[in-house]
């Protein structure tokens, strides 16, 4: 379950939104996956998390996107400021996100879970360069101001960057130490806290330390496949 998709999730769990999850495979031809002609005529960029509202018969692909749909559409002012200077503080964030805290899979998560693509040692350097960059950003300057990225409140900037940050933790995979960073320490224990958290990323949990190895592709289905039970059990 991947990090956009678990700050989509996250969300709609927190509204108590019903939503029906339907498992898709990234890459894939067939009939399930995000390369078959089907689900290319909906979501033309063939990536996921994706939403079909069937109210509107209306299709839209990537997470930031999505929510800020959702919280549109229904008036979710609280993650997603009604006040127009403020939703533009969010929308700040979540453009700076993409090559900045994002890097926190490409230079950690990615080259522990997917050994297969062989990512080389520079991508990585560079890609842990950046993400540390964001870190340091977060530490001296949103998170030294305020509570939460934006303010005072949890935003659609928290979650998006949380999904990234938050899945390096020493309870999750523990792959990075935050003892240089009070400040997002402070935050992450608020984060954790956000209704929703633990059921979004019960995947986490399940695959746990990872630090020294690679887990077996084995533990990674078992790990999504507890963690897509779950959020099937919640979203009925």
């Amino acid at each position: 379950m991947s990090q956009a998709c678990r700050s989509l999730i996250w969300l709609a769990l927190n509204k108590k939104m019903p939503f029906e999850l339907v498992l898709t495979i990234p890459g894939s031809k067939q009939e399930n996956g995000t390369r078959h002609p089907s689900y290319l005529e909906k979501f033309p960029n063939a990536t996921i998390p994706a939403l079909e509202d069937p109210e509107q018969n209306f299709y839209l692909s990537e997470s930031h996107a999505i929510m800020s749909y959702l919280c549109n559409k229904y008036e979710w002012f609280d993650f997603y400021p009604e006040e127009i200077e403020k939703r533009a503080k969010v929308d700040d964030f979540l453009h700076y996100h993409h090559r900045k805290v994002k890097e926190a899979s490409l230079a950690y998560f990615t080259p522990k879970v997917r050994t297969d693509l062989n990512l080389t040692e520079n991508l990585i350097e560079l890609s842990r360069k950046s993400f540390n960059d964001s870190l340091n950003a977060l530490e001296s300057n949103w998170l030294e101001k305020n509570k939460f990225i934006i303010g005072d409140d949890v935003t659609l900037a928290d979650l998006a960057a949380y999904v990234e940050i938050g899945q390096l933790r020493d309870c999750f995979t523990n792959l990075y130490d935050f003892k240089d960073h009070p400040n997002i320490q402070r935050w992450i224990l608020d984060m954790t806290k956000v209704e929703g958290h633990d059921d979004a990323h019960l995947v986490l949990k399940e695959l746990g330390d990872i630090s020294k190895n690679p887990p077996a592709m084995e533990d990674i289905a078992k790990a999504n496949i507890a963690g897509f039970k779950r959020i099937l059990e919640l979203s009925s």
